[in-house]
């Protein structure tokens, strides 16, 4: 009888998904653990992994929707986040990372066996046991990205030569897919915002352009015909040897974005909780691409551009996406204006779990981090994932200032089992 009592009181008394995840942000306990999956590019499970689960629950085993193409993001549907009670929910914009209308989707299969749900503009081309596929499904141009044989995933194609060190650059080349959203763009937003808005869960949304040099963007997979530097090496040598001209770069694709945000803000800004900012990686494993120093000289001025106008005019909190060891990094994106890091690499050099939270536990979110996807998940047995799942949780989640997920994307080859038992005690801890 008592049991019962307080599971009763319990519901009374449980959090929304959106009061759940405000909490945390405002650095303080929940009712429970915050948890996401699948609401952004970099907390996703792959479209194989999410079959199995549906299997795994018992579900109707139907094609799963792919919701993020270049990763082969699978979509976390109303059934499997009513089981896992996930807080969050993603809105992202009309056309995917190639340029596909996210509409009017078909069943097609993939080289692994699986059919899957893609848009009706979503052409491939097979040959030797690679998957190519086109910019905007055209094509009459050159593949923008291949699933190598035996893949899961896309790799970016360059299709722009290397840029010569005394090469004649044109801003507006590197600016191309950077555009001001028109008023044909308002009834999408604002009709998928308010639907989001009407689940009770933590809404992120993630307009696109404020993505300040992120790699995965810069080959310019959407466009059919892409100028400007775009070769990812000679992007990096370009952060030493064109400073001056990335920085223009950023600050003019930055003010595009601020007049995009005025416009999300007057339509539906009341349906944000969580602005995802930028997925660009400044770690490695082991070190950093950049010092704390060029961070803020050549990425700090439009992050904080795009941070203090947040802050300023808006509730939302801001997210940055960053693999690596970063400690050296930390308090420069701080300093910029980011409310929560992701997907906190606790297996990168430094990147100690209690050291993360002591240090700056009080000043930024965690959100990931709840288990070590290469070693552990990977190749550890389902005790170890339980185990280290609810050391995690004990210790990000003191406090508040934490969301759970995994360290970067679930991944097709995970083990099964695994992954089951990852989300067994996540389930559990949250009862």
């Amino acid at each position: 009888m008592n049991d019962q009592i307080t599971e009763i009181i319990n519901l009374i008394f449980m959090m929304t998904g959106k009061e759940r995840v405000q909490t945390v942000l405002s650095h303080n306990e929940a009712d429970k653990i915050a948890l996401d999956f699948g609401a952004t590019s970099v907390t996703g499970i792959h479209v194989k992994k999410i079959a199995e689960f549906r299997r795994y629950y018992g579900l109707e085993d139907k094609p799963v929707k792919v919701i993020e193409p270049f990763q082969m993001l699978g979509e976390v549907d109303d059934e499997l986040a009513n089981i896992w009670n996930v807080d969050t929910i993603g809105v992202g914009g009309y056309s995917d990372m190639f340029g596909h209308p996210q509409e009017d989707f078909r069943e097609m299969r993939m080289p692994w066996g699986q059919t899957v749900l893609l848009p009706e503009s979503f052409n491939i081309k097979e040959e030797e046991g690679n998957t190519y596929v086109f910019p905007q499904g055209d094509t009459s141009c050159s593949p923008t990205a291949v699933m190598p044989a035996g893949g899961y995933f896309f790799d970016a194609i360059e299709r722009v030569p290397s840029t010569e060190p005394d090469a004649e650059l044109n801003i507006e080349d590197n600016l191309e897919e950077f555009t001001l959203m028109t008023d044909t763009d308002m009834p999408y937003w604002k009709g998928t915002l308010t639907k989001a808005r009407a689940t009770g869960r933590a809404v992120i949304a993630n307009i696109g352009g404020t993505g300040i040099g992120d790699i995965a963007l810069v080959p310019g997979l959407n466009l059919k015909n892409p100028k400007g530097i775009r070769a990812i090496a000679d992007w990096y040598m370009s952060t030493v040897m064109r400073e001056d001209f990335l920085r223009e770069i950023f600050d003019r694709q930055s003010d595009i974005a601020l007049k995009n945000l005025e416009k999300m803000n007057q339509i539906a800004g009341d349906c944000i909780d969580i602005l995802y900012v930028c997925g660009t990686d400044l770690g490695t494993q082991d070190s950093q691409f950049c010092s704390a120093e060029t961070l803020s000289s050549l990425y700090g001025q439009a992050y904080r551009k795009i941070n203090n106008w947040v802050h300023k005019n808006t509730g939302w909190k801001t997210f940055k996406h960053c693999c690596g060891s970063i400690v050296p990094l930390l308090d420069a994106l701080i300093d910029c204006g980011f409310d929560i890091i992701n997907p906190v690499q606790i297996n990168a050099a430094g990147m100690d779990p209690k050291f993360l939270k002591k240090t700056y536990g009080d000043r930024i979110c965690f959100w990931g981090g709840g288990v070590d996807t290469q070693r552990v998940l990977q190749l550890g047995t389902p005790q170890d994932v339980k185990n280290q799942v609810r050391q995690l949780c004990e210790i990000f989640g003191a406090g508040g200032g934490f969301v759970f997920n995994t360290v970067h994307n679930l991944q097709a080859n995970v083990p099964s089992r695994n992954a089951f038992a990852l989300m067994d005690a996540v389930c559990e801890i949250r009862r």
